[in-house]
């Protein structure tokens, strides 16, 4: 059983001694209700149900009256049997065609043509009309006087078949070659020697159960699923290999880091024990925080005579001003002034409500806090 191909996507041709080929005239009709009629003729020809076959045909020519067309029938368990080397690993062919016909096709496309070639321990006499499988018979025995009987025989019934087998031109098979001369005499027509072809030529023939068809195509499908799975998984995979790559990256700069941080360490550290020593000194050395200083500028903020400064008291870090106005207004007006004065920034200055006395006079406390 030759495979025409060597990919999954591949053809079968099936040896003649397998299948059934038959040559029908049909009225000439639209070549899609071929399929029907010629089901309806090759039932009255098999021994089984018609559902238990495939079948397809070639038209090999067509008038106005009538079309001559070449039928094809295969038992779909015979067919299992033949291809189960196949199916069990999965492997359903695109097409399963007959390998006479894929011959014919390629050394005998016009005209008609007698081919002779071994399938195995047989030899197929094939003929071809229009590169198209009219007629075939398989020989069990290949000798001189076999030759001389079957091959009269065959030609006459490929006349009765109304083919013109007189002018048809003889094909020989290379490995056939020592039965040349028989075969030339026999059949009075010049032979010529042929050999096996690569790629063999298209044919239209088709023998593939619906069943393998639709597997082939949920296989493909499957096929196609797992393509996009593997390129999902590797585009996954090359964006957590970036990830893994920018975090090495990120763990070797935050490494860096740590290593000038650490290198810098010693003067972060003087940096900052002379910061604290300058912060703790500010109240010696800054003008800001003189009491004099402070205590002018809080004279300053006085809205008038009437406001008065009883007390003042002074820390490192925080002030209290002690006072009393005539009226709880002026009180306000003083905390007012006193958190506007630009020389008295360096403090937040915060002052609870007035106490009233009984002649009327607000006394008050101001708080200052260094900022």
């Amino acid at each position: 059983m030759p495979l025409l191909g060597v990919t999954d996507d591949f053809v079968l041709g099936l040896p003649v001694s397998a299948v059934l080929a038959q040559r029908f005239r049909l009225p000439s009709i639209d070549p899609a209700e071929f399929p029907e009629m010629l089901r309806i003729q090759i039932e009255k020809l098999l021994p089984f149900a018609a559902d238990e076959v495939t079948t397809d045909f070639e038209l090999i020519e067509q008038d106005e009256s009538e079309s001559v067309v070449s039928a094809v029938a295969i038992r779909n368990e015979q067919l299992a049997e033949m291809a189960s080397p196949l199916l069990e690993r999965g492997y359903i062919p695109r097409q399963i065609t007959v390998y006479a016909a894929q011959r014919a096709s390629t050394h005998a496309p016009t005209g008609n043509a007698v081919l002779i070639y071994p399938e195995g321990e047989t030899l197929v006499y094939a003929v071809t009309e229009n590169g198209k499988l009219s007629l075939a018979r398989v020989f069990q025995d290949a000798n001189g006087d076999q030759l001389q009987v079957e091959l009269p025989q065959l030609r006459l019934s490929a006349e009765l078949e109304g083919i013109d087998a007189s002018s048809t031109s003889v094909l020989l098979d290379e490995t056939c070659y020592e039965m040349r001369d028989a075969v030339q005499e026999i059949l009075s027509s010049p032979t010529e020697i042929v050999g096996i072809e690569l790629p063999p030529a298209p044919v239209k023939l088709n023998l593939l159960p619906e069943s393998w068809r639709r597997r082939r195509l949920q296989l493909a499908r499957q096929s196609e699923w797992r393509q996009r799975l593997l390129w999902i998984g590797g585009a996954y995979g090359g964006l957590v290999l970036l990830l893994l790559a920018y975090l090495g990256l990120l763990r070797f700069q935050v490494a860096r880091l740590d290593r000038r941080i650490a290198h810098d360490a010693p003067g972060t550290e003087f940096v900052r024990a002379t910061e604290a020593k300058w912060k703790a000194l500010a109240p010696a050395i800054d003008t800001h925080y003189y009491p004099v200083e402070i205590l002018l500028h809080v004279f300053e903020s006085l809205p008038s005579a009437d406001v008065r400064i009883t007390a003042y008291n002074q820390s490192a870090r925080q002030i209290s001003v002690d006072g009393e106005a005539n009226t709880a207004a002026l009180a306000y007006q003083f905390i007012e002034k006193v958190k506007k004065n630009p020389d008295l920034r360096a403090f937040q200055f915060d002052m609870a409500a007035p106490r009233i006395l009984p002649n009327n006079h607000a006394q008050f406390r101001l708080e200052g806090k260094a900022k």
